[in-house]
């Protein structure tokens, strides 16, 4: 790593990141008992209560706040998908084959009937197949003339899952699955060998429940106002497990919380000069629509400097930055960090908490470094990178303590 001439004794303290603890720390939000920690279950509020306990260990006083949250999509067992054609049966796989479409109305219960194009005059009691790219036309046709459901397409990932999210567009009257865009077209292509009836469920839901941000304080030598007031934060939140199915959220965002745990645990040991006046919050329901932040957000000082970090599991060729609010500044001391730690950054789009921190007047950046297996069950603890982890560490510190010492290059 370069070396911090201009910060005197950063340089040592930059090198103090520990791969190992944040290796620990992504197993232990990514471990069974946490259930992928979506909002508003014990896993999620257990994850809480872990983190807020690390902070407290570092010296933090720590709050637990809660909020409401509304329309969370739930599934409460696993969806049906099969059809038959000519005699030949085929069921598919939830999430590997077909997914939950976040528009869709509930059905608990296998639901079958005739298959129907979109275009047929008639669509009454029958499961009606859009067209590839247009399930909204598709679902207006349906409502209107009483059909079972409409099946539209949806892609997967390069390994062959099917995202899961728990936010979307409001829902629509009929139940909506969506199928790979394979087993679409060969769906399309079925009636071809005679008649085709497809069964179906889509146990899902919307709840409201309660968010829980953990947030944290640390004591500064100088006292409240004596230095730059920076806010470290990540999303602790998950997308949940699918009912029999472990999603574990290695990568989103358990990797961001540990680069996020580890920095706070550096910078708080260090010399008070490159600590700055340090706050971190752990958000909750970012995955439900940036919830945590949206609470958050407005009850900061206007002076607060916000580093978001959403992803830190495989750097690839550069992290991502996105700026927003009055962040040259901040932007400015990020590169200057880069250069000094070696982190390639490149501009990019981060749809996540540091939007809502921009959106609220804060000079705010988010940060993101690659999550493999994003928000599917193959994003698991063994694909966060150790040396992603250091690289986003480093950048934190580093970035804190040029804030601190306010360091021009």
């Amino acid at each position: 790593m370069p070396d911090l001439p201009q910060a005197p004794g950063l340089a040592a303290v930059v090198e103090r990141v520990s791969a190992a603890r944040m290796q620990a720390t992504v197993h232990e939000l990514a471990r069974d008992h946490h259930a992928g920690r979506r909002v508003g279950t014990p896993g999620g509020r257990a994850a809480a209560a872990w983190l807020a306990e690390r902070l407290r260990e570092l010296g933090a006083e720590v709050e637990l706040d809660s909020f409401p949250v509304t329309d969370v999509r739930e599934l409460y067992a696993t969806p049906v998908l099969e059809w038959n054609a000519g005699g030949q049966a085929l069921r598919l796989e939830h999430r590997r084959d077909f997914v939950e479409h976040l528009a869709s109305a509930e059905l608990p219960d296998p639901r079958t009937a005739p298959l129907a194009a979109a275009s047929e005059a008639d669509l009454r009691g029958r499961w009606v197949l859009a067209e590839a790219g247009d399930w909204t036309q598709a679902c207006e046709r349906a409502e209107a003339h009483g059909a079972a459901g409409v099946l539209t397409a949806r892609g997967a990932d390069a390994e062959g899952w099917m995202p899961k999210m728990i936010a979307g567009p409001a829902t629509r009257a009929v139940p909506i699955i969506a199928l790979r865009p394979d087993l679409h077209a060969r769906l399309a292509d079925a009636p071809a060998a005679g008649p085709v009836r497809v069964t179906a469920s889509m146990p899902l839901r919307q709840i409201s429940t309660d968010g829980r941000n953990v947030h944290a304080r640390f004591p500064h030598a100088g006292g409240a106002g004596s230095g730059p007031r920076v806010l470290l934060a990540a999303h602790y939140d998950g997308v949940g497990d699918d009912p029999g199915l472990r999603l574990p959220a290695a990568a989103d965002n358990a990797s961001g919380v540990a680069a996020v745990l580890e920095a706070a645990r550096v910078l708080t040991a260090a010399d008070p000069t490159v600590r700055a006046e340090l706050s971190v919050v752990f958000l909750d329901a970012e995955e439900a629509g940036a919830w945590g932040s949206a609470h958050h957000a407005p009850a900061l000082p206007s002076d607060t400097l916000v580093i978001n970090l959403d992803g830190a599991a495989h750097l690839y060729q550069a992290a991502s930055v996105e700026a927003g609010g009055p962040a040259h500044a901040l932007l400015a001391t990020l590169d200057q960090a880069a250069r000094l730690t070696g982190v390639p950054l490149r501009a990019g789009a981060m749809a996540s908490d540091n939007r809502r921190y921009a959106a609220a007047g804060l000079a705010a950046i988010g940060i993101g470094m690659g999550m493999p297996g994003y928000q599917t069950p193959a994003e698991t603890p063994d694909r966060v990178e150790p040396g992603t982890l250091v690289a986003a560490a480093r950048l934190l510190v580093a970035t804190v303590g040029l804030l601190a010492a306010r360091i021009s290059i």
